[in-house]
């Protein structure tokens, strides 16, 4: 068999459709509410760092850091949200959507805060639906 034969037979089979299905984008086990809590915990942890900092270069460093682990927060979940979680899960949990809203809104406001209390509302609400992912995964 020639290169060129070789190369026309594996276009020939690439060129059909190959039928594929995951619950999610990739078989499932790639996804995990984990990735949101830590980048949370970030949150937190800074926060209670900049609040108890006199220095003023530290507290804008620190504002930085911690509006990009807000996006990450924030990021992580809408991952789960679109990637992973079905409509069968909603029907099931039919507050998810609010616990995602509501996690999601107070990541935007910890972005605007260094209220200890919001970075903690979002935590509990990050285990709120972590909760949910890991009673789906059977």
């Amino acid at each position: 068999m020639t290169l060129l034969s070789r190369v026309n037979d594996w276009l020939d089979r690439s060129s059909r459709p190959l039928v594929v299905s995951a619950h999610c984008d990739l078989p499932c086990g790639v996804y995990d509410p984990a990735q949101a809590r830590i980048e949370a915990q970030s949150v937190k942890a800074i926060m209670e760092k900049a609040n108890a900092s006199d220095d003023p270069e530290f507290k804008v460093r620190a504002t930085l850091i911690k509006e990009e682990r807000c996006e990450l927060v924030k990021h992580h979940l809408w991952v789960l949200w679109t990637d992973y979680f079905k409509v069968d899960h909603l029907k099931a949990f039919p507050n998810l959507h609010d616990l995602f809203w509501m996690a999601t809104k107070s990541a935007g406001e910890a972005k605007r805060s260094n209220d200890v209390v919001v970075a903690d509302r979002l935590l509990d609400e990050i285990d709120a639906i972590a909760e949910i992912f890991w009673s789906t995964k059977k």
